[in-house]
């Protein structure tokens, strides 16, 4: 035992004579005031000196604090300080190691041992694991707070028996509450600042995700469906039946205004993942000093004019679907980076060491030849194989002029509320220019070709105007198109059902049936063709086989 007051300007003392020193109340007294308002960031520091106080006053070995884990059944310790060359006591302890002594602390009662032969025969396990550890006395106090039982406060002896005044376990006691309810104190403040950080977390995430439904609505504002009907699109669909409900990153390729962007989001629409974001971000609308911030958001203070914490279109995708368009001029440095959440999910916002994951479906957009730009080493060979896990390569307009009709009537149908115009027919001379072009702005170009020729066609017949004359002779004459002079919207749409009825023999339910391959449900189907005066040839029957599978019709390119 250490010599009193030779250890400490508190002065060492026996445990005999300690608990009528009234120095021992006034250590009680100023560690009792000195944990009032303690910070949470400093409470450890403050235990940790309580504790060699104690131990030095005293003149004791060692003094210990644990808790319990009770999913792994363990005593875990949390602070110690014991005297120099006296090892601590060592952590984890599992509850099996001393069943005895766990299952007093867990009841909420003390335990003093001046020797170890003191202890009762159903402690021997934890008589065993003592001798062990050169315990010589020991006394054990549960940390009670609030009806709680957080851990145990342990004193113990290395050197020697000892015994246990009655005054000593007295204030004792009373220390072991004050540190029982200093520790529930910091629990109930880490807990509440947990709280608060997962509502600011919480709000910045609601926040983002408003953001991006309000741009996908105002998105899907500009786009109804896709329409069209020739097998060049049809190919395209059934790829996006076969891909949308897996979690596969995507490529989508095509020239400017083939419909990349609602391909993609008739993907996500069609996944798991409906419910949760589509977040859409365009790499060739930013700097390249802004682009890394957007996809992977940034602390405050992380470069000039980073005012705030903002989070990257990865959080903010989380569960959801992310878009990256125009992914050929993401630009090399930032290659590697997205290669990594897309292999890991794991990512830093600027600014932060710390790492963060992310659950986003990925799903690029090009019109670039990243095959080309790979080989070349102006775009990562590494990624081009990462993203091309499943390409979607969209058909030019030209390349399925079958529908060029249906769109144009689509798109009138569409355009002449808003812009107040009674169009009810469209020639052939206008279809016949339409067929004729090339479009090298593809469906994006026919639209607007549509809207301006509507804004300035004078009567109930549509008057192409502002197209380029880039066809020569080439125009193909109407009879080619497959619709007749002079129709009239109705009569478009009654002869296009006609045509689709009569190739699946006039099947309206079953697999492969018109319906299906017009994209409605069979009694909207029944209903249309009563509308327009479509009636089954005499002889034919619902019951025929249809020679082909149709067509289903998703999101407008």
């Amino acid at each position: 035992m250490s010599n009193p007051g030779a250890c400490d300007p508190d002065g060492a003392t026996s445990l005999a004579a300690a608990g009528g020193d009234s120095r021992f109340e006034d250590l009680l007294t100023d560690l009792a005031a000195s944990f009032i308002n303690v910070e949470s960031e400093a409470l450890d520091g403050h235990i940790q000196s309580a504790l060699r106080r104690i131990v030095l006053f005293l003149g004791i070995d060692r003094a210990t604090i644990g808790r319990f884990d009770d999913e792994s059944r363990q005593w875990l310790r949390t602070h110690s300080w014991a005297l120099p060359g006296i090892a601590a006591v060592p952590s984890p302890i599992t509850e099996a190691q001393l069943p005895y002594l766990v299952g007093r602390l867990r009841s909420g009662l003390v335990t003093l041992c001046s020797h170890l032969a003191d202890l009762p025969p159903e402690a021997a396990q934890d008589t065993a694991m003592l001798r062990a550890l050169d315990q010589k006395s020991l006394a054990l106090f549960p940390l009670i707070a609030e009806g709680q039982t957080l851990g145990g406060l342990s004193f113990g002896t290395i050197s020697a028996e000892h015994p246990w005044p009655e005054d000593v376990v007295r204030r004792l006691r009373l220390i072991s509450g004050i540190f029982a309810n200093a520790l529930m104190r910091r629990h109930k403040d880490l807990a509440l600042r947990r709280a608060l950080a997962e509502n600011v977390a919480l709000r910045e995430r609601v926040e983002a995700e408003n953001a991006v439904w309000r741009e996908e609505v105002l998105h899907s504002l500009d786009f109804d469906e896709l329409v069209g009907t020739s097998p060049a699109l049809t190919r395209v669909l059934r790829q996006v039946e076969q891909v949308a409900p897996t979690d596969s990153t995507v490529l989508i390729l095509g020239e400017t205004g083939t419909g990349k962007d609602l391909i993609a989001t008739a993907i996500h629409r069609r996944s798991r993942r409906a419910e949760r974001p589509l977040v859409r971000v365009n790499c060739a609308a930013l700097p390249a000093t802004l682009i890394e911030s957007e996809l992977f958001g940034h602390e405050k203070g992380a470069f000039t004019g980073a005012i705030a914490r903002k989070l990257g279109r990865f959080e903010v995708a989380d569960g959801g679907t992310l878009v990256l368009d125009e992914i050929g001029e993401l630009p090399l440095e930032l290659q590697a980076k997205l290669l990594r959440v897309l292999q890991s999910g794991d990512f830093e916002r600027l600014g932060s060491p710390i790492a963060r994951r992310s659950d986003a479906r990925v799903i690029a957009a090009t019109n670039r030849d990243l095959a080309t730009m790979a080989r070349a080493g102006t775009f990562r060979a590494d990624l081009y194989y990462r993203l091309g896990v499943f390409p979607i390569e969209l058909p030019p307009l030209r390349e399925r002029k079958e529908d060029i009709g249906l769109l144009t009537a689509y798109f009138v149908e569409k355009l002449r509320p808003k812009l107040g115009r009674q169009i009810t027919r469209i020639p052939e001379r206008a279809l016949a220019e339409l067929m004729a072009y090339d479009w090298p702005g593809n469906v994006r170009e026919l639209e607007n070709i549509v809207e301006r020729s509507l804004i300035l066609s004078p009567g109930s017949s549509l008057e192409v105007d502002g197209l380029p004359r880039m066809t020569g002779d080439r125009a193909m004459p109407f009879a080619d198109s497959g619709l007749g002079d002079n129709r009239t919207l109705a009569e478009v749409e009654r002869d296009h059902i006609r045509a689709v009825c009569q190739t699946c023999g006039w099947r309206i339910n079953g697999r492969g049936n018109a319906a299906e391959r017009l994209g409605i449900n069979p009694n909207t189907l029944r209903s249309r063709m009563q509308k327009l005066g479509i009636a089954r040839p005499t002889g034919q029957n619902a019951g025929e086989t249809m020679p082909a599978p149709g067509t289903r019709r998703v999101s407008r390119p």
